[in-house]
């Protein structure tokens, strides 16, 4: 089940809130969302939910046990914790791509491993990071382990952020999900936040779809204008696919009285490599710089000691997203840039005209995009090939003019602006606050509902369309 399906949009979600709002008292809103997630989350396979299951169980045990322990023990848990939770990622995500790199390896023995690729439980990265959390905030003394075993179940399955993000922290969510208002203004604003969000994955990212897949998928040897053209609708479609169903999880969980992390901030406006990782998913940067980053000792050791740390957490954060090389490669990647971004570079960066490191950015990030979309390395050099013109300068292919529809070419002309940056704020400065506040309050709410009809005659007449992100 997806937000964007009629499914989710006139069955689900109504049924939820009027289920949630209609149940009186924190404890029993909180049996209702759990309820409601575990279905939501079961129409993916009870498969998923059992492994989810185990998860939860095992977690709660785990921070108990570490909230009520000597040191010496509390650590030792810790890292049998953590351990058990990336054993269980490593094994559905990671199993047929380890055994089949290590069988390179093995072949001149005449030794085989089996190669085994698990059915992948929906969100399994995302949910393993929330546990992880947790864990490590319990450790820390961030958060104390909470005995209502319910309390956490909802924290782990909150089916808006359960398959695809935000990361919410156990520390920075504990106080909202024991006590929690909600009120009239925060479900207008919340379902607002949803209907932005929804309009980006339907209008905007769904619409660039099939050029994006006419040209990684259907071209095998594509040439400049090809390249070009997917490589930018694809970059938009990452971003507002992924960007919408964040927006839609942060306003579901304001409508709820909870708040999500912002998880980005126009992205494709940032001036260096450092910037835009500020910007982008920004629940995960914040993640593996907390855990990761700044366990491993961050930038207190030196510029070499950084450099390794820095390349350490992208190549764990191109695992993160697939068992694949070409993910690897996208890590190391932005690794590479962030690092030289701490030599001479990122000062004469700096100072560089806006134009020039805004050019600078959009040139790493859509090259790294063609790793992190492409399945293969020979599919990835092929369309670098194309993207520098080797591949030639021709007509666009038949299949590709298809796509390319008028409204979709105006939507790629107009998303661009909106992804760098944003919305213009809204002037009339000659207007008192209170007309001005009046005027375009009436305005957004005429946009905001029309946005909502134009999704539901979009959602009604499409085929089923996955987020993004919903494959990690």
């Amino acid at each position: 089940m997806v937000f964007s399906s009629v499914t989710f949009l006139f069955y689900f979600l109504p049924a939820f809130l009027l289920c949630y709002f209609a149940t009186p008292g924190v404890r029993a809103k909180n049996l209702v969302l759990l309820a409601f997630s575990l279905v939501f989350y079961a129409w993916g396979g009870l498969a998923n939910v059992a492994v989810l299951a185990v998860s939860i169980v095992g977690n709660y045990l785990f921070a108990l046990f570490i909230d009520k322990r000597s040191e010496r023990w509390r650590l030792r848990t810790l890292g049998l914790a953590v351990a058990a939770n990336l054993c269980g990622l490593i094994a559905f995500k990671y199993a047929g791509f380890l055994a089949q790199n290590f069988n390179v390896l093995l072949e001149p023995l005449g030794v085989a491993l089996p190669v085994v690729h698990p059915a992948l439980p929906l969100g399994i990265s995302f949910f393993t990071f929330h546990a992880i959390s947790y864990l490590v905030d319990v450790y820390r003394r961030k958060a104390a382990a909470n005995g209502r075993f319910e309390e956490i179940a909802v924290y782990i399955t909150m089916f808006p952020q359960l398959v695809a993000g935000p990361i919410v922290r156990y520390s920075t969510i504990e106080r909202r999900i024991h006590t929690r208002r909600t009120t009239l203004g925060r479900v207008s604003a919340g379902l607002r936040i949803f209907i932005i969000g929804l309009s980006w994955k339907v209008l905007i990212a769904d619409e660039v779809a099939p050029v994006v897949a006419a040209v990684f998928d259907n071209t095998p040897h594509p040439n400049l204008g090809e390249a070009w053209l997917g490589l930018t609708a694809y970059a938009l479609q990452i971003y507002f696919d992924f960007g919408g169903y964040s927006n839609m999880a942060i306003g579901l969980a304001v409508a709820m009285g909870l708040k999500f992390p912002r998880n980005f901030n126009l992205p494709y406006g940032a001036r260096s490599i450092s910037d835009f990782w500020r910007r982008w998913h920004m629940s995960l940067s914040n993640w593996f710089r907390d855990y990761v980053y700044i366990p491993l000792g961050g930038n207190r050791a030196g510029h070499v000691h950084t450099a390794v740390n820095l390349w350490t957490v992208f190549l764990l954060c191109g695992l993160w997203h697939g068992a694949s090389w070409t993910f690897v490669i996208w890590g190391i990647h932005h690794g590479t840039f962030l690092v030289l971004e701490r030599t001479r570079f990122g000062a004469a960066l700096k100072r560089a005209p806006r134009v020039v490191s805004h050019a600078y950015v959009l040139l790493v990030v859509l090259s790294g995009w063609v790793w992190f979309r492409t399945d293969t390395l020979p599919a990835a050099i092929e369309l670098f090939e194309g993207l520098v013109g080797l591949n030639g300068v021709g007509p666009l292919a038949a299949q590709l003019q298809v796509t390319l529809k008028p409204v979709t070419m105006a939507i790629m002309v107009l998303a661009w602006p909106l992804a760098m940056f944003g919305l213009p704020r809204p002037g009339a400065r000659a207007l008192s606050p209170r007309v001005r506040l009046a005027l375009f309050g009436t305005v957004d709410t005429v946009v905001v509902w029309a946005l909502f009809a134009l999704c539901v005659l979009s959602v009604g007449a499409a085929t089923y369309s996955p987020f993004l992100y919903f494959r990690f």
